[in-house]
């Protein structure tokens, strides 16, 4: 009898403490479920963030690539008419020295690679 006493006065505090527990290990689950929300949130917003920027950066590139070719186009028009226009010209006509015609070449060739960044960076 004496031990079911016993029993009996440490159950209330077992069941305290167990409670005690209990009430904290719930409390500690709902603040990680604030703070897991609060981060999905954070993520969202990065995300269509980034999305957005991906958005901008496929239009600059689509704009890019557009004038690029507007600017091929250009270029083909005028050697067109710069052909055209030397076509009759005698002077057009003649050779030009092996070192200025190297020279000249050179520094188109200069030209077109610094303006073409894709074969530059090969």
């Amino acid at each position: 009898m004496d031990k079911l006493k016993q029993i009996y006065k440490l159950s209330p505090i077992a069941l305290l403490i167990i409670v005690i527990f209990s009430i904290y290990f719930a409390y500690q689950c709902f603040e990680d479920e604030q703070t897991a929300k609060q981060q999905m949130t954070e993520l969202s917003s990065q995300m269509q963030q980034l999305q957005q920027k991906i958005i901008k950066n496929n239009q600059i590139i689509t704009d890019n690539e557009l004038s690029k070719h507007e600017l091929e186009n250009q270029s083909i028009s005028r050697q067109e008419q710069i052909n055209e226009q030397l076509k009759d010209n005698d002077c057009a006509n003649r050779l030009i020295p092996m070192p200025i015609s190297g020279s000249m070449y050179n520094r188109a060739k200069s030209l077109r690679e610094s303006a073409n960044p894709s074969k530059s960076a090969q």
